[in-house]
């Protein structure tokens, strides 16, 4: 550990933190000013459709004007659509509300990048484990999210207005915080060296395919289940404040394994944490079919944090492993963006099917994304086994 890496670790907190707010309550804002019920779930879409529309714009402004001024410019972003969405839930305007979270989703884009620069800021033995404690700074959106939620929920007049006003107070800490990050110089140009080969080479490696699955597709049942459960409890006539505790307890399984996934990873291999991961995705659903008490989606949503943790940890290990520094721009933002996609494809049917065919469809559906990323892990084993045997 190092002074920039817990900087960092703490930016990935109060970046959480935000999401956090914004899966606990977007839902519930969209859905008592929407005008269907199918489309509460739309102001989380927004927040994703934004990072997934400005992944292109993010990259051009990391390779132009480096780590900081970028994550800077993300984070002024942050402030800004906080008090939009402030001022949308004032004016009960659900459409100033969706467009408020499209443009803070250039905050997300910038974010999700706070993972690859711990990559940088240590010795590359140590990348695996750097990448899993930025990550595990997560906790602290574990802690404060929900209760921030919870606290300054009716802290206003209007419902949730205090929640966004807060999260404009969360961006500004992080903006003192990241002005202190020294991140590395980029390396010299060299007289000799070896061009960056063309983003569809780079796309096309099987271990490029395999992260990239693994990290959108784990994000997507993670966001299918968790942006659903607020509303389905409520269905299930449940307060909002166990809804608020159930996603505490996922974000501690989001994040916690943060302080040993990267020792996994070192010890069993990307492949073995990725299939660890699919299971514990199996093991949410199965729970979340049981039954629909506090505990079901207490333990079903804490297994889906853990399981979500495991692949996306390891599949941003894995496409580490598939890219040179001269490319690692492009590469990081082809996978953001398909991160992003399914994100946005999952918000938007999380919403859609809870609220017309119920929790239990939702989680049979869950299955085939969960499934389709088994068959990414055989195919990447059986490419690299092959090369041995012959």
């Amino acid at each position: 550990m190092n002074p920039n890496l817990w900087l960092l670790a703490l930016c990935q907190g109060l970046f959480l933190t935000n999401n956090i707010c914004f899966i606990a309550i977007n839902g519930l804002v969209g859905l008592s000013m929407a005008p269907r019920g199918w489309m509460a779930t739309l102001p989380i879409m927004g927040y994703v459709v934004g990072g997934a529309l400005t992944t292109g714009l993010v990259t051009r402004t990391q390779r132009r004007f480096g780590r900081r001024v970028s994550f800077q410019t993300g984070l002024a972003v942050a402030l800004g659509s906080a008090l939009l969405c402030a001022l949308a839930v004032s004016l009960h305007s659900f459409w100033l509300l969706c467009t408020a979270t499209v443009v803070a989703g250039y905050y997300n884009a910038n974010a999700q990048l706070y993972r690859f620069a711990a990559a940088e800021v240590v010795a590359p033995q140590w990348r695996e484990k750097a990448v899993s404690l930025v990550m595990a700074g997560g906790l602290i959106g574990a802690v404060v999210g929900p209760n921030l939620a919870k606290y300054t929920r009716d802290a206003l007049p209007v419902p949730f207005t205090g929640v966004y006003l807060a999260l404009a107070v969360v961006a500004l800490a992080a903006m003192v915080l990241m002005q202190r990050v020294v991140f590395p110089a980029a390396p010299a140009r060299q007289a000799v060296q070896p061009p960056a080969r063309a983003l569809a080479v780079i796309a096309r490696q099987p271990a490029f395919i395999t992260a990239t699955l693994a990290c959108a597709l784990g994000y997507g049942v993670m966001n299918l289940l968790m942006a659903a459960t607020p509303l389905a409890m409520q269905v299930c006539g449940l307060p909002f404040e166990s809804a608020a505790l159930v996603i505490q307890w996922h974000v501690v399984g989001m994040f916690a394994p943060g302080f040993f996934t990267g020792h996994l990873i070192r010890r069993f291999g990307t492949l073995a944490v990725m299939g660890a991961g699919l299971l514990l995705n199996l093991a949410c659903i199965v729970v979340a079919l049981s039954g629909v008490q506090l505990y079901h989606f207490t333990l079903a949503l804490f297994l889906l944090g853990v399981g979500w943790n495991f692949l996306f940890t390891s599949g941003t290990t894995l496409a580490l492993t598939t890219f040179t520094s001269a490319e690692k721009d492009r590469a990081q933002g082809v996978l953001n963006f398909w991160v992003f996609a399914v994100q946005a494809l999952s918000s938007f049917f999380s919403g859609a099917l809870v609220t017309t065919q119920g929790w239990r469809l939702l989680n049979f559906g869950s299955l085939i994304p969960v499934g389709l990323t088994a068959l990414a892990l055989l195919w990447l084993a059986v490419t690299r086994q092959a090369p041995r045997t012959r």
